[in-house]
């Protein structure tokens, strides 16, 4: 079997995935991002099930994505990714792109990812494990670096959420996708009818476990009056589970 380097799938926008003005909800975005993500995976044999007998397992640590339209249920989408090697010898790196028809241009993602013991919860170096997967060194589509998130000074407005049933994933905390619902939910109904999601990045410090409450403080940005950032703590501990950057047109 050839080995594909870059996988590529033709999928659809749903109406379960669509916003109250049928636009892709940004979250849904992110869940096509992560199902392409498996499936190529499947491919290189470095998915969940050959990745389990070695008690290791892919988490996302952060995330970075420019959106350029939100179309509505129906649409065509013509999803690609792959990885690029990895970064500071421990990121493995993925990249993303989202085409409409005639090429238009959806979204562009670039990922970093770590591969850790399901047992200890921590990180493994991919040096010492079997694991290979194809370079693609050079082919990116955003920023080669992820990097960290400066807090504005002040306070913003808080909320608080709670890691139920539906948050959980296979590894038993509350899935990266479920945080951007969580970011959109901040924001009042008024605002989404007046603005658009440009830009999104996520740094995932440490893992939400059933049943925690999450407050998430939005902090708006003085010196950039549409950018939003975004911080998570873990109300048992205090432990920041992430941090994000929003920006919006």
């Amino acid at each position: 079997m050839t080995v594909q380097t870059v996988w590529q799938e033709e999928l659809e926008v749903h109406s379960h995935e669509s916003d109250f003005a049928n636009r892709w909800k940004p979250a849904a975005v992110l869940r096509m991002m992560e199902e392409i993500t498996v499936h190529h995976s499947f491919h290189l044999n470095v998915d969940y099930y050959s990745l389990q007998k070695m008690s290791l397992a892919w988490v996302l640590v952060r995330y970075k994505i420019r959106f350029y339209e939100f179309p509505g249920m129906g649409t065509k989408i013509i999803a690609q990714t792959w990885p690029r090697g990895w970064q500071q010898k421990i990121f493995g790196m993925r990249d993303y792109t989202l085409t409409g028809e005639k090429g238009r241009k959806i979204a562009h993602a670039t990922s970093a990812w770590l591969l850790v013991n399901t047992n200890t919860r921590k990180f493994v170096k991919p040096d010492t494990v079997t694991i290979t997967i194809p370079d693609n060194e050079g082919k990116y589509v955003l920023d080669r670096q992820l990097d960290k998130l400066a807090r504005p000074s002040g306070t913003g407005k808080t909320f608080e959420f709670n890691a139920g049933y539906s948050c959980l994933d296979l590894l038993g905390h509350v899935n990266n996708t479920r945080y951007v619902d969580w970011l959109c939910d901040c924001f009042p109904l008024s605002f989404w009818q007046r603005y658009q999601l440009q830009t999104l990045q996520i740094n995932y410090s440490n893992e939400v476990k059933p049943h925690e409450n999450v407050r998430v403080e939005i902090i708006s940005d003085p010196a950039q009056p549409a950018c939003y950032f975004a911080s998570g703590a873990c109300q048992s501990d205090q432990r920041i589970a992430f941090e994000a950057q929003l920006n919006f047109i």
